[in-house]
C-alpha cells in the first residue's frame, strides 16, 4: 500500500476507474451477446434496431477511452457483417 497522500489518493482514483471500466467493458460484451442471440433467431428487423444500440454502447467505449478505436471498430464491422447476412 502507499505511503505518500498523492499515492493513497492515485490508488483511490485507479480503484474507482477500474470498477468504471470493467462496468462498461461488460456492457459492451452484454450488447454484443444480444446482438448474436437475435441473429440466430433470424430477426432481421429487431436484430437492426439492437445493432443501433450496440454501435452507440461499443463507440462511447472508445471514446471514453475503454477500448482502443480500431478493436470497437472491428467489433462494429463484424456486428454489421452479421446482420446483413441474414438479408
Amino acid at each position: 500500500m502507499a505511503n505518500h497522500k498523492s499515492a493513497i489518493k492515485r490508488h483511490r482514483q485507479s480503484l474507482k476507474r477500474r470498477a468504471r471500466n470493467k462496468a462498461v467493458k461488460t456492457r459492451v460484451k452484454n450488447v454484443i451477446k444480444e446482438v448474436r442471440l437475435v441473429v440466430a433467431e433470424n430477426n432481421k428487423e429487431q436484430a437492426e434496431q439492437i445493432l443501433r444500440t450496440a454501435t452507440s454502447v461499443i463507440d462511447k467505449a472508445a471514446k471514453k477511452g475503454v477500448l482502443h478505436w480500431k478493436n470497437a471498430a472491428r467489433k462494429v464491422s463484424k456486428l454489421r457483417k452479421l446482420v446483413n447476412s441474414l438479408g
